[in-house]
């Protein structure tokens, strides 16, 4: 039987090690947890939710519902998974991230032929297949040593994570239950600002004090998970057109459309919990209270989490790959997951099936699949392959990322349908 180390029991190691394993190879898959913990990680479970505990849109018409259609055709154990771990997110796929993780990691562990060892490696062996899952939180040691072998110097960039709060502890008299973008159920709380209430807010957040950052002078802020301060210093109406962007929303104590709004998503199955959508943080913890009470229903809300910044970990994958993840330097080694650039948490999982994909095609002699550009897995497979790009950098999934239509459609909704109905019919003559 053939053998492959995974390195890394994150979303991307736990779909490269199940994909492998179910086409009868033996996998050595390492998780330095619970032994040591990342400094936004703290469940000892495996593929452990940081940021956030939505996998986003459900809609095929949207990025994130065409992937998740790929996925599932590949086999992805992470969607089986969240579908027996969901809460009600309106038209978004969101898990009770402890369940998920249980879940998970029970499957992994119940898979005969995946030996999971619970140790940090810090040497990647070069003399037989690995696949480098490490996340975007690799231990320093492990860091080091992946610069070592691809010979480079910059690994690093910071995202953050959003606060959380207890359900009992918000005021419902000012806030509100209603649809995210008038989709799906009534499944987002809603916070409500009037012009007054958001330039008190908006003054408050970015003169706030911030934790400081002691690994490096110079932090680079991926755009799709920027702190909330970051994107308010960029004019007082950023984040009033972002994340607080009160879209086809009533306020029913007014009968009109908010100044502002703050969303609230559940976090748990139980809905005792709620995450601020959006609102990505880097302030200091009394900061956050302080800042985050003058939020119109928060006012005594309970935080059972505050916001955190973390480094991320990425190579540069259009220098150092093959174009399929493969390291140019050495042929038995992959990589998968945020590492590669490919930015969240479907697009992370779905590097680890196509790595392992990858590989079953070596061992069996056959051609690999070759995903179309048409198609999501394919576009952000070129997204890492294109050696253009001046300055790599991590990248989700997106429609942009698609060919156009060979016929013009004025209908967004439409174009997007039949763009991802496309890519569906050509993913399916791929495999």
């Amino acid at each position: 039987m053939q053998k492959v180390v995974v390195i890394g029991a994150g979303l991307a190691g736990c779909e490269a090690a199940y994909t492998l394993a179910n086409n009868n190879i033996e996998v050595l898959l390492y998780e330095m947890k619970p032994h040591r913990y990342s400094p936004a990680h703290h469940n000892e479970n495996l593929a452990e939710l940081v940021c956030s505990n939505s996998l986003k849109a459900s809609r095929l018409g949207s990025a994130a519902g065409l992937l998740k259609a790929e996925m599932r055709m590949m086999g992805s154990l992470l969607l089986e998974c969240a579908a027996e771990c969901e809460v009600p997110a309106g038209g978004a796929l969101a898990v009770d991230r402890d369940d998920f993780a249980a879940t998970v990691t029970k499957r992994i562990k119940a898979h005969s032929n995946i030996t999971l060892i619970r140790e940090e490696v810090t040497k990647i062996p070069t003399d037989v297949p690995v696949i480098i899952a490490a996340g975007p939180l690799a231990s320093d040691d492990l860091t080091q040593e992946i610069m070592r072998i691809t010979n480079t110097e910059y690994l690093n960039f910071y995202d953050a994570a959003a606060p959380i709060v207890e359900f009992e502890t918000i005021d419902m008299t000012k806030a509100f239950f209603a649809a995210r973008y008038g989709r799906g159920e009534d499944d987002y709380i809603n916070c409500p600002m009037n012009k007054e209430q958001y330039d008190i807010f908006y003054d408050a957040l970015v003169e706030a004090e911030r934790a400081p950052t002691k690994e490096f002078e110079k932090i680079n802020v991926y755009e799709g998970c920027m702190p909330v301060e970051v994107l308010a210093s960029r004019g007082r109406d950023s984040a009033r057109y972002g994340p607080m962007k009160p879209v086809g929303l009533t306020d029913p104590n007014t009968d009109r459309r908010p100044w502002a709004v703050v969303q609230l998503r559940a976090e748990n199955s139980k809905g005792s919990l709620y995450n601020l959508v959006g609102f990505q943080t880097n302030l200091k913890f009394p900061e956050q209270k302080r800042v985050f009470s003058l939020i119109p229903g928060l006012e005594n809300a309970e935080f059972t989490r505050y916001g955190v910044m973390h480094r991320n970990t990425f190579i540069n994958s259009p220098l150092l790959t093959d174009g399929r993840l493969k390291l140019k330097s050495n042929e038995n080694i992959r990589f998968a997951g945020q590492i590669t650039g490919v930015e969240g948490y479907l697009e992370s999982a779905m590097t680890g099936i196509v790595a392992a994909l990858d590989l079953v095609a070596e061992f069996s002699g056959k051609e690999k699949i070759k995903f179309p550009e048409t198609t999501m897995t394919g576009a952000l497979l070129n997204h890492t392959a294109n050696i253009t790009t001046k300055n790599y950098q991590p990248m989700g999934a997106s429609i942009g990322l698609l060919p156009p239509l060979s016929e013009r459609i004025k209908d967004k909704q439409e174009r997007y349908r039949l763009v991802a109905q496309r890519a569906i019919d050509d993913f399916e003559k791929a495999l």
